[in-house]
């Protein structure tokens, strides 16, 4: 008798954190909480302009984007950071319309330097303002088209390592640089990372939350297929953003026996999608987990003020409540009410504070997260032949 199979059971703790300390070798996320950030900071201080605009698109910009939504409203920034990052004209207008070009920074990022959206973008700017090495920034991989561009032209480029993926790339030149230029400290967002990161390596409280959710979110991916994020928080918002690329990209693959493989990420906001998407939730069908993701500090004292409204006497009780105090209020109404019917999975994370560790920290756990459900899912979390296959017919449907 000669036996064959292709038989794939749930691997052990053990053997997957093995498998993830063998990737941490090539995959170059991981090791991102180690570098250098002096070049950054160095370029950072010499920027003049008053506005860095952006332009690139999904991981060269998202990430970014949520960290700078997060904290941008709680520090005091020394310029404005905005993002051209789609190809509809009337969001290009109206936002290059809100910028006085000839106090800009230009950053274009694109890892392949061929991303067609960013040099659309990128060849329209060059239309209304002279683009060189006084103005422009590249971040792009060493050998790109993009980087012979910067070369031929004098313009300042910095390198996005090969081995880190654009949708993990975060906490490389493509987040960190924008992100030091408006005032942000980077180093305080990388001891963020670094938390994250040796809790998770030396098996601690990271280590152990994620493994339990990550077997738990592929053991029952047929039925609990769809993962959503519930951040209360508007400040979540580019979060949320990036977080479903993220999921969406590097989980949707088809797996080592050619089948299929996917979580369906989305992303809502507490309080405003309660009045919305937590009905689906509670009423729906049972395919859905939910992470409530909570702030405890929002560093503000904004009350509801003791103000008599004819009518609504009946409402008094919320006078004097501070704004941030409700907001978590009702987020535990939301968590309470989703556990008590029992067939929910749901989990909570709760951020210390709007600060940069507790942002960085917090995507980082999902990069992780990420990571080893793919292990556990046996698939390749960091390419993406779909949105290739794509990319391929547009370029050839445009030649034509």
């Amino acid at each position: 008798m000669k036996y064959t199979n292709n038989f794939n059971p749930t691997i052990s703790d053990t053997k997957l954190f093995n498998e993830i300390e063998k990737e941490k070798k090539d995959i170059g996320y991981y090791n991102l909480v180690y570098q250098d950030t002096s070049s950054f900071k160095e370029y950072a201080a010499s920027v003049k302009q008053k506005n860095i605009m952006v332009i690139g698109i999904g991981g060269s910009t998202l990430g970014t984007y949520a960290i700078y939504k997060f904290l941008k409203h709680s520090k005091t920034l020394s310029k404005k950071l905005y993002f051209l990052e789609t190809t509809d004209p009337i969001d290009i207008r109206s936002k290059i319309e809100a910028v006085d070009l000839k106090d800009t920074l230009f950053v274009v990022i694109s890892k392949s330097g061929t991303t067609i959206e960013t040099i659309s973008i990128f060849k329209y700017i060059n239309s209304l303002v002279k683009c060189d090495k006084n103005n422009t920034l590249i971040i792009t991989e060493n050998d790109s088209k993009l980087k012979s561009y910067a070369d031929k032209n004098s313009i300042k480029t910095f390198d996005i390592p090969k081995n880190v993926g654009g949708r993990f790339s975060v906490f490389s030149a493509v987040g960190l640089l924008p992100l030091a230029m408006v005032g942000l400290d980077i180093d305080k967002l990388l001891s963020g990372v670094k938390s994250t990161h040796n809790s998770f390596f030396n098996k601690k409280d990271v280590f152990h939350r994620l493994l339990k959710k990550a077997r738990f979110f592929t053991e029952y991916k047929n039925r609990f297929n769809i993962n959503v994020v519930f951040s209360y928080s508007s400040r979540l918002e580019g979060f949320n953003k990036w977080y479903i690329q993220l999921w969406g990209e590097s989980l949707g693959k088809i797996d080592i026996n050619e089948t299929p493989q996917g979580l369906t990420p989305i992303g809502i906001i507490g309080p405003i999608d309660q009045h919305s998407f937590l009905q689906l939730i509670v009423e729906g069908k049972r395919d859905k987990t939910v992470t409530v993701i909570k702030v405890d500090d929002f560093y503000s004292n904004l009350k509801i003020p003791h103000i008599k409204l004819e009518g609504l006497e009946e409402l008094d009780y919320i006078d004097g409540l501070e704004f941030s105090s409700l907001i978590n209020s009702q987020a535990d109404a939301t968590i309470e009410s989703i556990n008590n019917l029992n067939d929910i999975p749901c989990d909570v994370i709760t951020i210390d504070a709007v600060n940069e560790e507790a942002i960085a920290g917090l995507m980082y756990e999902y990069e992780l997260l990420t990571s080893i459900c793919a292990k556990f899912m046996y698939i390749d979390a960091y390419n993406q032949p779909g949105v290739e296959s794509g990319k391929i017919i547009l370029k050839e449907k445009l030649k034509k």
